[in-house]
């Protein structure tokens, strides 16, 4: 039976903790598993603009010994008019597996109810499983736990800031989110992650005060204020989350050794200082390394291609 990523959820708290173990197995010794995906190909579908997702992916499967074929919707029969359920049944009969990164959830949920492969949430407006798994490898790296670390989130309740609450429910963090009114993630998924939290040993702060979530956090995230598809909300947005730049005083409340983080791109001056974007403590590089890592434990654990690897 296929196996889908759209969302945290689609994943049990120890298969989280058994991806995180394989992406650090990957990253410190690849070449055991440079064959496991041979002759295997990933289909890449943008509707959005990409650079680590896509990047990291191609590499990945590449290095796997597979291959990744990037699908342009405005020159394919999509862009005519061909509707999704035709196109996921055709292309499960070329593909190995989907990577899809699209606006609407429902839109990569209808996907994966007509393809028959595997499809991978490359980023949707509401979840972006793999960077939070990508987060948790680094801040296990980081810290050397995850169970009772503390994360605190600032900034706009986005995509993001709901698969972090939702993963690190699962692996036992402590989750603080601060957003100004209107900005707070969604109650759905800060009730899902609460009840996930009291199941696994963390627990969830939503708050409007920056400092609050700030105070003593192992870790402080934070990502644009104003993400794709939102361009004309920009100046709304930016007045709007002013106060909740994460700059040296807001890094100040925390941890004395506390690590800054961010998905990218970053705006500095924006959601984040230069001084903290670029400062000592700042292991936003790392992350983004950790896209590729990750990538290749989603697609061998999707493909079935984990289990008899070293």
């Amino acid at each position: 039976m296929k196996r889908d990523l759209l969302d945290i959820p689609d994943l049990a708290a120890d298969e989280i903790g058994a991806l995180i173990d394989l992406g650090a197995r990957l990253k410190a010794d690849p070449a055991p598993w440079s064959t496991a995906l041979a002759g295997r190909t990933l289909g890449l579908l943008f509707e959005k603009a990409s650079t680590r997702t896509r990047v990291s992916f191609e590499v990945a499967m590449n290095q796997l010994g597979g291959s990744a074929l990037s699908l342009d919707p405005g020159t394919s029969q999509m862009g005519r008019g061909e509707g999704i359920a035709d196109t996921a049944r055709t292309l499960s009969r070329y593909l190995d597996a989907l990577m899809i990164r699209t606006y609407d959830h429902e839109t990569l949920v209808e996907w994966a109810k007509h393809a028959t492969v595997p499809v991978i949430n490359g980023l949707t407006d509401h979840a972006h499983p793999c960077q939070a798994l990508a987060d948790l490898l680094t801040i296990r790296e980081r810290l050397g736990k995850l169970a009772g670390v503390v994360l605190a989130y600032v900034g706009d309740g986005n995509n993001v800031a709901h698969s972090l609450l939702l993963a690190g429910a699962r692996a036992g963090l402590t989750v603080r989110v601060a957003s100004p009114p209107g900005y707070a993630p969604t109650d759905a998924v800060v009730n899902r992650a609460r009840a996930d939290a009291e199941a696994g040993g963390g627990s969830i702060v939503v708050t409007a005060d920056p400092k609050e979530a700030v105070h003593g956090a192992d870790v402080i995230y934070t990502d644009v204020w104003a993400s794709m598809g939102q361009e004309d909300e920009r100046e709304r947005r930016l007045k709007d989350l002013e106060g909740y730049r994460v700059d040296a005083a807001l890094m100040a409340q925390a941890r004395e050794d506390a690590a800054f983080m961010h998905c990218l791109p970053a705006h500095r001056g924006e959601e984040v200082a230069a001084e903290v974007m670029d400062g000592p403590r700042s292991i936003v590089f790392e992350q983004a390394e950790n896209r590729l890592h990750m990538q290749k434990a989603v697609l061998l654990r999707l493909l079935g291609a984990a289990g008899g690897t070293p």
